[in-house]
């Protein structure tokens, strides 16, 4: 430990962690809190930012501070440049909440191709991970829905038999927008299954007919399943009427 160090409370890694309590403070002045944030977005360390991304893991009131203060703090990590990347990464790959806003400052960090890498590394690690929380995995799946990626599809399979009704429909409307062949059976026994949830069915015939899958092999079990406006076409394909 250095002369500064004796002075300040620490190396600058020790002294930013010791700001954590005070950055995830939700009760009592207000301006500890906001007064810790300033400090680590002086702090030009990836440990600054990694205390930094804590705060998006709490909600305090009022709601308007609260948006107030995290609408700064992502100001203040997006001024770390690219060293703010390697702790984000880490943060959306480890924390279980505020999956959004680690997404939102990748976005506006690294380009798109990265940031879609960053979330296929994140749903494979979760697809072989138990977590409690399906909300990490619903933000992961709706950001990746609508980008035509090869690398999404395998990613996103596993989630067709998650526990949670959420994420099986995300999943299903990431899926749709790609004509991936391995999908189609996994995609028709869960909508075949008899534990399927009816709005899950639903979601499953639209991914079906967006994708442009025929039924072959299940045509029997789907045919009760069909409702307005989704249909068998004469080729086995699921349709929806025009």
């Amino acid at each position: 430990m250095g002369l500064f160090d004796i002075f300040t409370g620490g190396s600058g890694p020790d002294k930013a962690l010791k700001l954590k309590p005070r950055v995830t403070q939700k009760y009592g002045d207000p301006s500890t809190r906001q007064k810790a944030i300033e400090q680590l977005g002086e702090m030009r360390i990836p440990e600054a930012v990694g205390v930094l991304l804590s705060r998006f893991t709490i909600t305090v009131d009022p709601l308007t501070t609260d948006a107030d203060e995290k609408e700064r703090t992502f100001d203040l990590i997006k001024g770390f440049g690219q060293e703010a990347v390697p702790p984000i990464i880490d943060f959306l790959r480890t924390s279980e909440q505020a999956a959004s806003w680690a997404l939102r400052l990748l976005g506006d960090l690294v380009p798109e191709d990265q940031v879609i890498a960053t979330c296929v590394s994140a749903l494979q690690h979760l697809s072989a991970h138990y977590t409690r929380n399906p909300e990490k995995k619903v933000v992961l799946l709706h950001h990746v829905t609508g980008k035509q990626d090869p690398r999404i599809p395998p990613a996103v399979m596993p989630f067709l038999e998650d526990m949670g009704d959420d994420v099986k429909i995300a999943a299903l409307k990431a899926l749709g927008s790609f004509k991936y062949e391995p999908a189609r059976e996994p995609m028709l026994k869960l909508l075949t299954a008899e534990d399927t949830a009816r709005r899950v069915q639903t979601a499953a015939l639209a991914a079906l007919a967006e994708a442009g899958f025929s039924a072959d092999g299940y045509r029997e079990k789907v045919e009760p399943l069909l409702v307005e406006p989704y249909t068998l076409g004469q080729d086995g394909r699921i349709q929806r009427r025009a």
